[in-house]
């Protein structure tokens, strides 16, 4: 049985992913991203632990780069020793049908950011503090509150590096398609540098109280707080 567990929701994904190798016997978590054809066969056939093991777990074999011809192979070996083996393959991100189709019947477990996340991040502006604290409450209905702070210092980490002259910029912004680039670029326009600074010193503030265990206030008090002032 193969189990393919992706999704834009990458945290719970791989939580869900983490907790079934936890509640299976004598599992084996392989690589996916630096594993060969030999690899594979050595864990399903080779002897001692390998042998006995009936669950495999497997990350990141379909989403990053290799070959055609290696992944063709790796898929291939998979699926012929499913039938007798219950393996699991975890992807980062949300996979395409096309990929999703060189299996037949997979148990398909997707996990998805709830899209007014996207909303809200897109929105992160001076004067929309209304409109931020609305969207952000939407998205807290379906999604953890600490993910969504960790992806608002994300958001403002890339407005930082789009509105400053970087010769190194963050690889984020170097994978960005062009009309990403744009709309991205736009949002950082909306603010003046030293604000954006501000607002990721109080962000860096939050997070080390997060760590340490200073925060004065609830999380989710502490942020509409923040977006009250942006």
């Amino acid at each position: 049985m193969i189990t393919i567990i992706h999704g834009t929701d990458s945290a719970a994904s791989r939580k869900y992913f983490l907790d079934l190798k936890q509640k299976s016997k004598d599992s084996v978590l392989i690589n996916g991203q630096t594993v060969t054809i030999t690899d594979l066969v050595q864990a399903f056939e080779g002897g001692g632990l390998f042998s006995e093991s009936k669950s495999f777990f497997i990350e990141q074999l379909l989403s990053k780069k290799k070959k055609s011809r290696d992944l063709t192979q790796l898929i291939d070996y998979v699926i012929n020793n499913s039938f007798e083996n219950n393996i699991y393959l975890w992807e980062e991100g949300e996979l395409t049908k096309p990929t999703l189709n060189n299996f037949k019947n997979p148990i398909i477990k997707l996990f998805k950011l709830p899209q007014t996340l996207f909303q809200f991040l897109e929105n992160i502006k001076p004067g929309k503090s209304r409109e931020l604290i609305s969207l952000f409450h939407q998205t807290i209905e379906s999604a953890d509150a600490e993910m969504v702070f960790f992806m608002i210092v994300r958001q403002v980490r890339l407005l930082l590096g789009l509105s400053e002259i970087v010769s190194n910029p963050i690889d984020e912004i170097k994978r960005m398609a062009p009309w990403q680039h744009q709309k991205v670029q736009s949002q950082a326009d909306a603010f003046e540098i030293q604000d954006l600074k501000i607002l990721y010193s109080k962000l860096f503030a939050i997070e080390k109280g997060m760590k340490t265990g200073t925060l004065t206030s609830p999380l989710i008090t502490t942020i509409d707080l923040l977006l009250l002032d942006i």
